[in-house]
């Protein structure tokens, strides 16, 4: 493999690219010649560390990748030829190579390109992605979807060695190789987690596997030999042994795969070369890669991890000002649950910490290294997380499962059946809940509020800070049964952090402020605005904490003692908090104006997440001007009511 650094820091000025200049789409591309692409590949890579230095985001990935995207786009007739993206953090170099170039500026920004392939931007954005594992099931339905029409279009999958420890992907490829299909499964292997076989020899045999020569030979074989089937299945035996000797493919060909690689996915006359021929065979084919996350800058190479993405690289003032006292970083909400977990941990032997392939993300890292026989990745499987805490839970373990609230919603049967119907000790620890900005709305935590609250036995909590935060976290672990705490992304207010691990009486809001006659019933991290609006409005404003069960005092007092309830929560109106308020009045026959705010019915696009809060009417301005328009037509209907 290619150990050459190309770029040692990234490029304050965009660098000079004349070939990629020419190149706006891949038919353009496709016009180069062979000799002309790793010129092109340099240029392209001097252009995305630029670009995204420019703007942050997703890095390494797109960087590991860049030559096998050139390589795709050559070989193939994209976009007639579908290629699917698996999770899609690595599908920039794609979208510069997809018409896209001037546009890389506004990446992840509000109203720019979204962070991820997405159809409604390109025709070359074949399947939206943002979740793991959905690229083979994709391009395989497309894969049918054209033999149903005749017509003679390739399907690619390029998926990654972590989304491959997804049950989804072997799902898929089972099917795949059971019907048949015309399909291309390329493996983007960049951790070596399945073969550190590449070399000189692997790539020969490679070229060699993929070739015509090969293949027709192989087919001729197979044809003369179905009418002896006992030789059938000794030739059929001695090639599987063939391939085992000089590469990790048996498991691929046993699902009906035929296997070719590893082969050094930085080297694009090898990866043309390997298409090319690939290309012109019909049926399931699997091609695995070898590549290096971060590839061509030496930091990221050195550190995959942390630069998986990065933020905006500011410039540097020529006169660099005094330097500033520094003050302590404000801990962000998993951070709070990291530091929550090793203190509970601590105390009680049978806490068990687990994550589905999100250590970093949801602050486990120290958790991990002070309680490793406690600590369970499980890899990209969020099914498998949940019924391993139920297991865990019913032979006396206390399991606190980590989870994005986007990727909970892949394991929902597990979390219904496994764990709620069982009444198991499980507790949920849900990260990224409500919007989350520039990752748009594949990982905005929109829905778990409605999907949550709905089931039986389930306790449902939301904090409104960090201090409280902590607190339901130890309320939910204290609790004997299934138990919810979810938290969004980033910093919360502020608040001074109670080391004491206390659990809070269940089901019980708090008043925060008195007021007259407005009552907003907070649910959750908008109680910042909740005051701000409540101060400019003279309103009373609770706490709520607990969307299940309610604090049905708490709101037959406000309902009481007030003209209008208002219900605020950062997720879908429809079956979230507010629903659950309205539910409860009806049932008890009070009669009450109620406003429910939060998310619309609609997926909110990506963008700064105070940008999407005012979006959405979610800031203190939009929710002073909802309950003011709330109040003008109250007005005005007893005025009618009052008209004899």
């Amino acid at each position: 493999m290619q150990d050459t650094y190309l770029f040692k820091e990234i490029p304050s000025q965009r660098p000079n690219t004349p070939l990629l200049d020419r190149v706006e789409t891949p038919d353009q591309l496709r016009l180069l010649s062979e000799q002309q692409l790793p010129q092109l590949a340099r240029e392209l890579r001097a252009f995305l560390l630029w670009s995204v230095g420019q703007t942050g985001g997703h890095f390494g990935a797109g960087l590991g990748v860049l030559e096998l995207t050139v390589a795709l786009h050559y070989v193939f007739n994209t976009p007639e030829d579908r290629l699917v993206w698996d999770v899609g953090h690595q599908a920039y170099p794609h979208k510069i190579l997809t018409g896209r170039r001037d546009r890389m500026g506004s990446i992840r920004k509000k109203t720019g390109l979204a962070g991820f392939p997405k159809r409604a931007e390109s025709p070359y954005d074949t399947f939206g992605v943002g979740h793991s594992s959905t690229s083979i099931s994709a391009a395989l339905g497309m894969a049918i979807s054209a033999q149903m029409q005749r017509i003679a279009r390739k399907s690619i999958a390029v998926i990654g060695d972590g989304a491959m420890t997804a049950g989804m992907a072997f799902e898929a490829l089972n099917h795949a190789g059971h019907i048949r299909a015309d399909l291309l499964v390329i493996l983007n292997d960049n951790d070596m987690s399945i073969s550190h076989n590449v070399g000189g020899l692997s790539n020969y045999f490679a070229k060699l596997l993929a070739s015509r020569t090969y293949n027709q030979v192989r087919d001729g074989s197979k044809r003369v030999l179905q009418a002896t089937p006992n030789l059938m299945a000794l030739a059929r035996k001695t090639e599987e042994h063939f391939k085992g000797m000089i590469s990790p493919g048996t498991l691929f060909e046993e699902l009906g795969f035929n296997y070719i690689g590893p082969i050094d996915g930085h080297d694009l006359p090898l990866l043309v070369e390997t298409l090319e021929n690939i290309r012109e065979l019909d049926g399931p084919q699997f091609l695995h890669v070898v590549t290096k996350k971060g590839k061509g800058f030496a930091q990221a190479e050195a550190d995959p991890i942390g630069y998986h993405a990065i933020n905006k690289i500011e410039p540097v003032p020529a006169n660099k000002p005094a330097p500033v006292v520094s003050t302590p970083k404000q801990p962000k909400y998993a951070n709070v649950f990291g530091q929550w977990l090793c203190d509970s941990a601590e105390q009680d032997t049978r806490v068990v910490g687990i994550t589905p392939a999100m250590c970093e993300g949801s602050d486990l890292v120290a958790f991990a290294a002070r309680f490793p026989d406690r600590y369970y990745d499980v890899a990209i499987a969020e099914q498998h997380a949940v019924t391993l805490a139920a297991g865990l839970a019913c032979d006396g373990s206390k399991p606190v499962v980590a989870i994005y609230s986007t990727f909970l919603q892949r394991a929902y049967d597990q979390l219904i059946h496994d764990v709620a119907i069982q009444n198991l000790d499980v507790l949920f620890a849900i990260d990224r809940a409500g919007l989350v900005g520039e990752d748009g709305p594949t990982h905005a935590g929109a829905f778990d509020l409605s999907y949550l609250r709905c089931i039986p036995n389930l306790l449902v909590m939301a904090p409104s800070d960090e201090n409280e935060t902590r607190q339901l976290l130890q309320t939910g672990l204290s609790f004997e049964g299934p138990a919810a705490v979810r938290y969004p992304r980033g910093t919360g207010p502020g608040a001074t952090i109670e080391q004491q691990l206390t659990p809070l009486a269940i089901g019980k809001g708090r008043r925060i402020r008195e007021g007259s006659s407005i009552a907003i019933l907070n649910f959750g991290t908008l109680l910042t605005p909740a005051l701000e609006v409540a101060n400019r409005l003279d309103a009373t404003v609770a706490d709520m904490r607990f969307v299940k069960p309610l604090d049905e005092a708490l709101i037959r007092e406000l309902a009481a003692q007030h003209n209008l309830l208002v219900t605020l929560e950062e997720n879908a109106i429809a079956g979230g908090a507010g629903s659950a308020v309205a539910e409860y009045l009806n049932a008890e026959g009070i009669t009450q104006p109620i406003l429910n705010l939060g998310l619309p019915d609609r997926f909110v696009d990506h963008g700064k997440h105070s940008e999407l809060l005012a979006e959405c009417g979610l800031d203190a301005n939009g929710i002073q001007t909802s309950i003011e328009q709330r109040l003008e037509r109250m007005k005005r209907h007893l005025t009618l009511k009052a008209v004899p």
